[in-house]
């Protein structure tokens, strides 16, 4: 028969490997996020819990039309958004339609309708940085208002959005 103090051990061990498993998964690999804000919608709704994969931004995975997350270089609070162009590439903003290096970007997502009339740029984005945009436009606070995100402030990539 088990001693009591062998009991407890393996119980201490049954609760704390779970416990710890989690915190590592969720300090390296996978985080989930709130999103506070309208500035993704509506790809990414205010109130969406998404799923942060860290490695991605360590494995130089951030490429255009990425979703990534990071801190906001205006408050230091984690904000998502898309990444429209890389280092070296020429952004511009022309009556709401995106063009990098002079060619149009087709963006299904954002609602050009609610951003007629938008003009921006051109801009270039320096090296080691990202320029990055929110879907929604019209609201969001993003790389026209705070310049070119460094890949260093990417804490990952988004791998899901739900409600």
């Amino acid at each position: 028969m088990p001693s009591d103090t062998g009991r407890r051990a393996r119980l201490l061990a049954a609760t704390l490997i779970p416990v710890l498993a989690v915190l590592a998964v969720r300090s390296w690999l996978v985080e989930p996020v709130t999103v506070s804000s309208d500035s993704m919608a509506p790809t990414i709704p205010s109130g969406s819990v998404v799923l942060l994969y860290k490695p991605a931004a360590a494995a130089g995975w951030i490429r255009n039309g990425v979703v990534v997350a990071f801190g906001s270089p205006i408050d230091g609070r984690t904000v998502i958004k898309r990444v429209i162009a890389g280092a070296g590439q020429r952004i511009a903003i022309r009556d709401s339609e995106l063009f990098v290096d002079d060619v149009a970007v087709v963006e299904p997502f954002v609602d050009h309708s609610r951003i007629d009339a938008t003009y921006f740029g051109p801009v270039t984005v320096p090296a080691g940085s990202v320029f990055v945009l929110g879907d929604n436009r019209g609201v969001s606070i993003d790389s026209r208002d705070f310049g070119a995100v460094p890949l260093t402030s990417i804490q990952g990539t988004l791998l899901t959005g739900q409600k």
